[in-house]
């Protein structure tokens, strides 16, 4: 047997994302039922409504570190129509490499980056480890998720180059203390809105406190150096180690 889904049911996703997006999305027009719901909505639920004339499923998430966040899940065939009309609202349209500076900003992590990847991060390197429901008797991977972090000395930590208008760093770039020991590497990086340098790494866990100090031994247009600073002999050419320093897990919310 094959079950097909009907053409109705396919959905194609929009994100709007930002302080105002309530009150754009809310702009449309709607029954009162329907601004209700989306008024009302919790984070991370979801609802179908329509708006506009558009029928949609509305969900409060997103991935920019925003609380008020959308994803609009709307018919392909309207999509483009959707999208202009949210445009014409007020809404700037941006792509992923604006969300993932966000996401940066934020603090969260990224399939690739700091899940799974190069360095194989699990939501405990991630910094995410109550997600994981230990308590339940029984799921695939239980035993070795416990095992690794039961002896797990790593950890994941947002930090911010002490000086502006320097380099961004990039993923791979190693991290090292005052002593010039490799103790972790960069998973991402972006500017912040105040234009400063941010990022995430996984560094030793004796290094994940806020306030600590590091360096950041910096790749060359995209190739690892050809030597760690332990190798560096004199003559040797090599760049600048850049200072930074360990911020809190998550930002703090500014008091308005």
């Amino acid at each position: 047997l094959r079950a097909e889904s009907s053409s109705a049911d396919r959905r194609v996703d929009i994100a709007l994302q930002g302080p105002g997006s309530k009150e754009l999305l809310t702009g449309l027009g709607g029954n009162p039922e329907a601004i209700a719901s989306v008024k009302l909505l919790a984070w991370s639920t979801i609802c179908q409504v329509n708006l506009g004339g558009f029928d949609l499923i509305v969900s409060r998430t997103g991935y920019t570190g925003e609380r008020i966040a959308y994803e609009l899940f709307v018919h392909p065939d309207n999509a483009a129509t959707l999208f202009k009309k949210l445009v014409e609202s007020g809404a700037t349209p941006c792509g992923l490499a604006a969300r993932d500076s966000l996401r940066v900003e934020a603090g969260l992590p990224l399939y690739g980056h700091e899940l799974e990847g190069h360095l194989n991060m699990n939501p405990g390197d991630a910094g995410f480890a109550a997600y994981v429901k230990t308590w339940k008797p029984f799921f695939i991977g239980k035993h070795t998720f416990m095992e690794y972090e039961s002896g797990r000395d790593v950890d994941l930590v947002r930090f911010q180059i002490d000086s502006k208008g320097l380099r961004s760093p990039t993923p791979g770039d190693q991290i090292i203390d005052n002593r010039g020991r490799v103790i972790g590497q960069i998973t991402s990086s972006a500017l912040d809105t105040d234009g400063a340098q941010v990022g995430l790494a996984l560094v030793k866990a004796k290094y994940a406190a806020e306030g600590t100090p590091f360096m950041i031994y910096a790749q060359v247009n995209g190739s690892k150096p050809e030597k760690t600073l332990q190798e560096v002999e004199i003559g040797d050419k090599v760049i600048a180690p850049q200072a930074a320093t360990v911020l809190s897990r998550f930002p703090k919310r500014k008091r308005k």
